[in-house]
């Protein structure tokens, strides 16, 4: 009998109690060497997306070897996985600073208001044999936090004409900032979905975190889980516009 790629009961993982001083510490640190990347852009930007792609692949393949011993499973997840990672990263690398850091932006603001809310308001759990921490007024968080994000940074940045610096002037149609706030708000929903997809291939696995390379974070792949789709998906309206 073949073992299945998933059984069918995840392994119970002990969730940690939060430690939010050491991950604002980490994430202070991320955020700096993304932001210097970013900066100098050219060849050493495109190093690091490539970089950080890498380590997640590495994770990701970590995971898939733990959750099965399936050689054939093990293959699929091994080319699925790659493909992911890597139409995600080049994706990205294919985005000008300009909306680069508006995506950035979708899910640091996703995953930071999706957090506190989940947190101030608790209330009923999306998946819990998934990812028992997640809400769904967790989740309308994140969505709000996108869709304000987006629309601020659209409206300014637009009026900019199109550079990554605040505008003289102020002005929006309110169509347009409806449809900036619709974008946003769907690419939270993405973005929450990636995470999903990452906590049930963890769970799977039986760990808690991709790897231990992040103090409070956990692994690359923990970190840009939600990116991971929200890359895909402005990245291929980015090709295709």
């Amino acid at each position: 009998m073949t073992e299945p790629f998933f059984p069918s009961d995840p392994v119970p993982v002990k969730i940690a109690t939060s430690d939010l001083p050491k991950r604002a510490a980490a994430a202070a640190i991320m955020l700096a060497v993304a932001g210097a990347a970013m900066w100098l852009g050219g060849a050493l930007l495109q190093a690091f997306i490539a970089l950080v792609a890498l380590a997640c692949f590495v994770e990701l393949a970590l995971l898939a070897m733990r959750a099965t011993s399936n050689l054939a499973f093990r293959l699929l997840a091994l080319l699925g996985g790659a493909a992911y990672i890597g139409l995600a990263a080049l994706g990205l690398a294919r985005l000008d600073i300009y909306h680069l850091v508006g995506v950035l932006g979708v899910v640091i603001f996703t995953d930071t208001c999706a957090y506190f809310a989940g947190r101030a308001i608790g209330g009923p759990k999306i998946a819990p044999r998934i990812s028992p921490s997640k809400t769904w007024a967790g989740l309308a968080g994140g969505m709000a936090g996108s869709a304000a994000w987006l629309t601020l940074y659209m409206a300014l940045a637009h009026n900019a004409g199109g550079e990554v610096r605040l505008a003289d002037t102020f002005a929006v149609a309110g169509g347009e900032a409806l449809g900036w706030a619709v974008t946003g708000a769907l690419l939270a929903i993405a973005a929450q979905a990636g995470d999903f997809f990452e906590s049930w291939l963890k769970r799977r696995a039986g760990v808690k975190d991709s790897s231990r390379l992040i103090p409070g974070h956990g692994g690359v792949f923990d970190r840009i889980d939600g990116l991971l789709p929200v890359a895909l998906i402005v990245g291929a309206l980015a090709a295709y516009s």
